[in-house]
């Protein structure tokens, strides 16, 4: 490739990625910082572990990406009683035929939103973490490859808040990166 052809690639390419971050911000005010790490992570294949008090548009800058992005998206609410089957699914007994079907989670989708991670006991979050590093999950004794792309964003509330867990280190080391969220200004509130 011609140096001239490079620059026009990469300027072409810029321009795309300027893009989708413009359709993000008609929805999404004043969280830019966390918008262009949702996109690099996505760039780079790998997840991303927002964490901040609720109402900063965490779950909304997800959503939002994934609809500019044109991706299937699915949210899990994290909570105490949830099981890693309601992630991944679990094997169904059909009566009729009398034999045993997958019925797959909303793990089996491109982009994940993962809602308050450390809400739910360390045997979900390591069904999900698990998912995240191999990319597959295995029902009964089939494996299912996930979609491609596959990204897990997880939303996570400071450990000071009440009804949480902590994140094990190496459940913290399948996130690419973890983006601290803060408040918007108040002339974006203002906007807002």
């Amino acid at each position: 490739m011609q140096e001239a052809e490079f620059q026009e690639a990469v300027r072409h390419k810029s321009a795309t990625l300027a893009e989708i971050l413009k359709e993000c911000e008609k929805v999404v005010v004043g969280q830019r910082g966390m918008m262009e790490k949702i996109l690099m992570a996505f760039l780079c294949d790998g997840h991303i572990l927002l964490e901040g008090l609720p109402g900063l548009a965490k779950t909304l800058a997800v959503k939002t990406f994934a609809n500019v992005m044109d991706l299937e998206f699915n949210r899990i609410q994290f909570t105490p009683d949830l099981l890693p089957s309601d992630l991944v699914g679990s094997m169904i007994y059909n009566q009729k035929n009398g034999e045993f079907s997958a019925k797959k989670g909303p793990v089996f989708s491109n982009i994940v939103l993962a809602d308050e991670i450390n809400r739910a006991p360390a045997k979900v979050q390591s069904a999900l973490l698990e998912s995240m590093a191999e990319k597959q999950v295995t029902l009964g004794d089939q494996t299912y490859t996930l979609p491609d792309p596959f990204i897990v964003l997880a939303t996570m509330n400071p450990i000071e808040q009440e009804g949480t867990y902590t994140l094990p280190e190496a459940q913290l080391d399948r996130f690419m990166f973890k983006v601290k969220v803060h408040y918007p200004s108040q002339t974006e509130e203002r906007v807002i």
